[in-house]
């Protein structure tokens, strides 16, 4: 148990049986009546996103998750497996689970799974990856120039919005977050 003192982003809350993930929080004291906390959570399985007002001091539950280090393995037709680097104990995560960072997961792609209770909540990957470019257009003579873009798949199947001048089999960042192009990485 916590009060809304503690609250902070990211700790994840029991409410009514259902996990939540504190997104953002706001200590408020108006001028009349008591302060309260304006907040709001993230469903942990489902991804909705609710807002939710709590009297200052109120007690609220707080679910132990345990996030791991872990390598992605491969990926056996429904879940994709994970191995805990220090324990070497394998976990099966569901590809509802692990969502968009599907798009960006390469064999032995280091990962953050958390865990409540043995079942795996979500999938965090590092902030931005490298990939190789699978197929895109060929850019034009002239195509130099800043600004224009063009699709281009990468290994792992997404698509990514890349500079007119980046040819096939060249690697780049991606932003886990968003999907965006970060730059060329140089060999």
């Amino acid at each position: 148990m916590a009060t809304t003192n503690d609250l902070k982003n990211g700790l994840v809350l029991k409410i009514d049986g259902q996990l939540w993930s504190v997104v953002e929080f706001q200590h408020v004291k108006p001028g009349k009546g008591g302060a309260f906390v304006r907040t709001k959570l993230k469903n942990v399985l489902s991804g909705k996103v609710v807002d939710r007002t709590f009297n200052a001091g109120v007690k609220v539950e707080t679910a132990s998750v345990d996030k791991r280090q872990m390598s992605y393995l491969y990926n056996d037709g429904a879940d994709f497996i994970f191995m805990d680097a220090t324990t070497y104990d394998q976990v099966a995560v569901s590809e509802a689970t692990v969502g968009d960072a599907v798009k960006y997961m390469l064999e032995n792609q280091e990962a953050i799974v958390a865990l409540h209770d043995g079942t795996p909540l979500y999938v965090e990957l590092p902030a931005n990856v490298e990939l190789t470019i699978e197929y895109t257009e060929p850019g034009l003579q002239g195509d130099r120039s800043t600004g224009g873009t063009k699709p281009a798949r990468l290994e792992t199947g997404a698509e990514v919005q890349v500079p007119l001048f980046m040819e096939n089999g060249e690697k780049i960042k991606v932003d886990t977050r968003d999907g965006s192009y970060l730059g060329r990485v140089n060999s």
